[in-house]
């Protein structure tokens, strides 16, 4: 090999590796961000988890109050409902978007957004945002006793706490 191909090689596989490792850190403009938003189709995603989730939490809630002795009647609860209702109708899921945007362009370089369209446009990754909502809501489901027991255990102690008593949190240092 020629004195200067030995000196080319090498410095050629030098500068290659240097754009490499600087296209990696390229961050992600706003532009990538919202492209991997519609591939992820993020912003009806939002909305199902946020008509899934306030639902359940009002459901919750409906069940706490229902359990107190605080005269909560059926039309305060119908109220109660139509409000959780209006909130996941109303709530501004593109301009939470927008305010996602910066977030993920911190934590994700341009080669990354990169992938991830990739990802979400293939069949594995149309599947899984087909089948994110189901996952979630019965994933929120199968927790939902857990989460009840704990919520009776808050009120409980909130109903036996006496007026005026300051708040006090467990001592987790003896677990």
């Amino acid at each position: 090999m020629s004195y200067r191909l030995r000196t080319v090689v090498p410095l050629v596989c030098l500068l290659t590796a240097a754009a490499l490792a600087q296209q990696a850190d390229t961050p992600a403009t706003k532009d990538d961000i919202l492209k991997l938003f519609r591939v992820m189709d993020t912003q009806d995603q939002m909305r199902q988890v946020m008509q899934q989730v306030i639902g359940q939490m009002a459901d919750m809630n409906r069940e706490v109050l229902k359990k107190r002795p605080s005269g909560v009647t059926e039309d305060d609860l119908a109220q109660m409902d139509r409000e959780f209702k209006e909130v996941a109708k109303t709530y501004p899921v593109d301009q939470l978007m927008e305010d996602m945007v910066p977030v993920y362009q911190k934590h994700l370089t341009k080669a990354d957004v990169d992938a991830m369209i990739a990802f979400y446009s293939s069949p594995t990754g149309k599947k899984l945002l087909r089948e994110m909502p189901a996952m979630t809501s019965e994933g929120i489901q199968a927790a939902y006793p857990r989460m009840q027991k704990n919520l009776d255990a808050i009120m409980k102690r909130m109903d036996e706490k006496p007026p005026g008593a300051p708040n006090q949190r467990p001592d987790s240092s003896k677990d």
